[in-house]
């Protein structure tokens, strides 16, 4: 395991370019597997969980070609094997992995899984709305103690009409893939809506899906015979630049923002006035934060303490909560988060607690943090992605030196951190 070294106290000011969202990019290049031919995907971000993605693709038969390192594959799945399976190395280093059944029902009929979807550990991520929908279509599905799973479709899938007992993304990513070339009329209810599911199915229609209702919680969707190639652009990580933008925020940097839509940093802004950050649009489409935010809670009505919850879109995304309380830290006030998706998802807060935040953890859903605090270096852990994420800001408005171990956590979902950063005018390394 690698270690980031961040001396903080260093403002971070700059320009920074938002990369493609990670959590479109592994759908699409799982909708690939759909094509009769070649499929060439831009803007993906160099990171872990793509490459993983990239390998699964390759197991499956399909040829991979291209350079990540500018941002482009192209994916030919015209020559997928028949008797197709999904090593263990695969499964269980990225939950995604999961996001092959759908098109490989849909396309070859079967397919093998050695190992349960891994990921980050932040509680119990249930797969019974994927299996529920993917049986209502018309496959046939086993597992194993150990986790190895087989998804069949003797008869081929067809049309049918299915509720999500949860608004689940990647269910909702996974039915859509088994439903596009399915032949009649899919009807499916209490549908994710986030960009991300809104960008693959945008892209399934531009390949020759017929979906509608694109960015609502009921989409119907017509089978098609056959789906084309084409290229395709990944949008711009909203979660990704929301948090450089809370570690210039706490560093009283000032940050420009490229490459972000305004609308899904309009469904974001609301969460950030809570806390006194304000940005503005410049006139090339850049998010611009001023320096010197004047970091101070926005109490509910009657001075009551304002509560933080996440939730589906367009609510506060999960991913985003954890830098969030980092902003909480050092904002005047205080705030009540809760956590309503995942059980784990707070417990890193002990880190902060370690380095002198004033946070009280009620149960693993809800905490209340008050600041501002001056936070002190500690050596820490990374638990997950975006926990990772929320002690490198952590640290870089602490005072002294922090190592953050297990920094390979972090690079699932976040590309180049340290060089990024440094551009920025961190003072952060990496050692081995």
């Amino acid at each position: 395991m690698s270690t980031l070294v961040i001396r903080g106290g260093k403002p971070l000011s700059g320009r920074h370019i938002a990369p493609g969202n990670k959590n479109a990019a592994l759908p699409m290049l799982a909708a690939t597997l759909l094509a009769d031919a070649p499929v060439t995907l831009d803007n993906l971000p160099n990171i872990t969980d793509v490459r993983v993605m990239a390998d699964g693709l390759r197991a499956l038969g399909a040829k991979v070609t291209g350079d990540l390192a500018a941002h482009t594959l192209t994916i030919d799945p015209t020559r997928l094997r028949l008797a197709a399976t999904v090593p263990a190395e695969i499964c269980t280093r990225i939950r995604t992995s999961f996001l092959f059944a759908g098109p490989m029902l849909a396309r070859m009929g079967h397919i093998r899984l050695r190992g349960a979807p891994g990921g980050d550990s932040i509680g119990r991520r249930r797969l019974d709305t994927h299996i529920d929908g993917l049986r209502a279509l018309g496959a046939k599905i086993t597992f194993r103690k150990t986790g190895f799973a087989t998804l069949s479709a003797p008869n081929g899938l067809a049309g049918t009409a299915f509720m999500l007992d949860e608004a689940s993304v990647m269910a909702t990513e996974n039915l859509v893939m088994a439903a596009v070339t399915a032949p009649g009329r899919t009807e499916l209810y209490n549908t994710a809506c986030e960009p991300h599911v809104q960008d693959l199915c945008r892209m399934l229609n531009a390949m020759g899906a017929d979906i509608a209702g694109i960015g609502t919680n009921r989409l119907v969707i017509q089978g098609v015979p056959r789906l084309d190639g084409g290229r395709f652009r990944v949008g711009g990580d909203a979660i990704e630049a929301a948090s450089y933008l809370v570690a210039a925020a706490v560093t009283h940097g000032a940050l420009t923002v490229a490459g972000v839509s305004p609308a899904d940093m309009a469904v974001l802004e609301p969460a950030f006035r809570k806390f006194g950050v304000r940005w503005v649009w410049e006139a090339d489409g850049a998010l611009r934060l001023p320096a010197r935010q004047r970091l101070r809670t926005a109490y509910d009505l009657g001075a009551a303490i304002p509560k933080i919850e996440d939730g589906p879109w367009p609510m506060i995304p999960s991913d985003l909560l954890s830098v969030l309380i980092v902003l909480a830290t050092q904002t005047r006030g205080t705030e009540l988060f809760f956590e309503k998706m995942f059980e784990s998802r707070l417990y890193f807060v002990d880190h902060l607690i370690g380095m002198g935040a004033k946070i009280v953890q009620c149960d693993p859903h809800r905490a209340v943090v008050t600041g501002p605090t001056t936070l002190q270096a500690a050596t820490v852990s990374s638990p997950d992605i975006r926990a990772g994420m929320a002690l490198i800001i952590a640290a870089l408005c602490a005072k002294g030196t922090t190592f953050i171990h297990n920094a390979e956590s972090i690079d699932r979902g976040y590309e180049a951190i340290e060089a990024n950063l440094r551009a920025l005018g961190a003072d952060i390394t990496r050692q081995p």
